[in-house]
């Protein structure tokens, strides 16, 4: 027994260090805090993937930034992770690749992270610091999202590849290495006490006996039918109470694509909408039939949650803000004029306020808002159609 409770305790704590591994593909993005561009109403979000090697508290990485075909660059980093805190630290030490468009330095970036798991999805989440790698200078500072995912953008390096093989060697040393049927023929060798339980057939016997003597008893048949018929009548009500409830269908949700510009007027007013603050963060004026809005977290990822209404009516209900947007797309015309799309903080997650940045594609044209609401205030987004001249 003290064998299998030292396997189990060893192989705990394997599962529990690698549980927290950071070795793998690392996706997300990263955006200063004073950019231009986004002053201008522009996704000035720079994407970035990073490839770690883990050791110990320790690591190995390889990061690559680009935005679209304008910037891509690629450097050797490392860092360290300490599983307690869950924070980790990522330096970039050399740059080994840039290509530019445009004329402009380059800096070295230092995040400061932190890991967290939701949903059997992992991330690391922080802030960043950055330097001019021409006169060390200070650059600027932001905020970075990343996902471990299963696939490179670019290419695996060849030390995570490594290191990824050893971590799969050693989750099957430590899988093959017990030998728990081991242990079994010991339980086996006290099963010969359990044979030795023949003094239990006699008493079967006796039964066999006693049910003899009860035959004749069940000879008469007749009464036993009738005791069989009643049952079939218990049944028909069961099925009856079934039916009824068959009576009752499913309340199906009503579409959000087409709500008419007079039913925000007509509905009752929710009382999350009534009870809170209602402020107007933009009114956007369109002349496309259809809208594509795209919701996602500003900034890091810190477990805000949401609902949305449409012209009073809930069409996202406790929704959790990340880099994956969510979706919602409206239909406008000249009889569907004017909506209302009003976010709704259901928390105000681990960093309040609550904020999300809301990206509105319609047709040729993109605008982004920047939403910020709380549990006193709710946020307006309107939308208001012109037909095209």
């Amino acid at each position: 027994m003290k064998k299998i409770y030292s396997f189990l305790f060893l192989f705990f704590i394997f599962l529990f260090a690698h549980a927290q591994d950071l070795t793998g593909i690392w996706r997300g993005h990263f955006s200063s805090s004073n950019s231009f561009g986004r002053q201008k109403g522009m996704d000035d979000r720079y994407k970035i993937e990073v490839q770690i090697a883990q050791r110990g508290n320790s690591f190995q990485a390889v990061t690559y930034s680009y935005l679209t075909t304008v910037f891509y660059g690629k450097a050797d980093a490392d860092g360290t992770f300490n599983p307690v805190s869950k924070k980790a630290l990522l330096r970039e030490l050399k740059l080994v690749d840039v290509r530019m468009t445009y004329p402009g330095d380059v800096n070295s970036m230092t995040y400061f992270l932190r890991y967290s798991k939701l949903g059997g999805e992992e991330y690391l989440q922080g802030t960043y610091t950055s330097m001019n790698i021409k006169d060390s200078s200070k650059g600027a500072g932001g905020t970075v999202f990343l996902r471990k995912v299963t696939e490179s953008d670019f290419s695996k390096e060849p030390f995570v590849e490594k290191r990824e093989k050893e971590i799969e060697r050693e989750k099957s040393k430590v899988t093959a290495s017990p030998k728990p049927p081991a242990t079994k023929p010991k339980t086996e060798s006290k099963k010969p006490a359990i044979a030795k339980k023949p003094t239990t057939a006699p008493p079967t016997a006796k039964k066999k006996n006693s049910i003899k003597k009860s035959a004749p008893i069940s000879k008469n048949t007749s009464p036993k039918k009738n005791k069989v018929k009643p049952t079939p009548t218990t049944a028909p009500p069961i099925a009856k109470l079934d039916l009824s409830q068959k009576q009752i269908e499913p309340v199906k949700p009503d579409s959000i694509l087409k709500p008419h510009k007079k039913w925000p007027s007509l509905l009752i007013t929710p009382e999350v909408l009534s009870n809170r603050k209602n402020e107007l963060e933009k009114t956007i004026t369109v002349n496309t039939n259809e809208l594509e809005l795209r919701i996602y977290d500003d900034g890091a990822i810190d477990h805000d949650t949401v609902s949305v209404f449409v012209d009073k009516k809930m069409v996202i209900s406790h929704a959790m803000l990340t880099d994956r947007p969510i979706i919602l797309k409206l239909h406008m015309d000249v009889d569907d004029d004017y909506h209302e799309v009003v976010m709704v903080a259901e928390n105000e997650g681990e960093i309040p306020p609550n904020t999300s940045l809301m990206i509105v594609k319609a047709g040729d044209k993109e605008y982004e808002v920047r939403i910020v609401s709380t549990e006193q205030k709710n946020a307006i987004v309107v939308f208001k159609y012109e037909k095209p001249k």
